[in-house]
């Protein structure tokens, strides 16, 4: 089984040689050729259809998805950047915005117009919205290695936000589904769906943490992250 950085490395090539990404995607989570169709597949799910709540990462990959759940009328809970403020996630209401769905999804549009909000102050999550680099059609997926997908979801599942009946889906390219085993540790999530521009994927043998794990955490991530550590502070005393 390849490890990690080597799938990585193999999609990332992929979709440069086939110039389906911008020149600068090797490292990032790549904003791919036909993520507005992708978008557009997602909606027509039942389960999103279904959905009030919605989670998502600020990468500019998952933008389409995010102006999608604004326009159909969703409450859209966008990650800070590396979670790096106290309160980790921006509230995104469709009903209150001033500015139009196209800049207040951007990430520098939501740091500008909305308010940050602390896991205590958030809904429970119908979708969750992962960026990925890589995924498999068992639903093992592998982000940039930060691991802020993990953490944020991990800390959902703690606060009974993201549960059984939440969705977790990846929208990708064709190019990063791979038929090889992804290795997975004890803080990995599987997705549920896998969406391309033509095609939703059902992923068999749901798999997700029962909270963050510690042990996988150094010192200085979690010092970075003012949730986590303001979480280990409060767990000491």
């Amino acid at each position: 089984m390849p490890d990690k950085a080597a799938v990585r490395d193999c999609v990332w090539r992929r979709l440069l040689a086939a110039g389906v990404v911008p020149a600068d995607s090797y490292g990032k989570i790549p904003s791919f050729d036909g993520a507005d169709a992708t978008a557009h597949r997602l909606a027509e799910t039942d389960f999103w259809q279904q959905a009030t709540t919605v989670k998502a990462n600020p990468d500019h990959a998952q933008l389409p998805v995010r102006i999608q759940a604004l326009n159909d009328g969703k409450l859209l809970y966008m990650a800070v950047p590396r979670m790096a403020t106290p309160q980790p996630f921006y509230i995104l209401d469709p009903a209150t915005l001033d500015l139009p769905a196209e800049r207040a999804a951007d990430k520098e549009g939501a740091a500008k117009v909305t308010r940050y909000v602390g896991i205590d102050e958030m809904r429970p999550i119908d979708v969750v919205v992962c960026g990925s680099v890589a995924v498999n059609r068992t639903g093992t997926r592998i982000g940039k290695g930060a691991g802020y997908s993990d953490l944020e979801v991990a800390l959902l599942i703690e606060a009974g936000l993201v549960t059984d009946h939440t969705v977790i889906v990846a929208p990708v390219h064709p190019l990063q589904i791979i038929d090889d085993d992804i290795p997975e540790t004890e803080h990995d999530f599987s997705v549920d769906y896998i969406i391309t521009s033509d095609q939703v994927i059902s992923c068999p043998d749901r798999r997700r943490p029962t909270g963050i794990v510690w042990d996988d955490l150094t010192s200085g991530k979690i010092n970075t992250i003012p949730v986590l550590k303001a979480r280990q502070q409060k767990d000491h005393r």
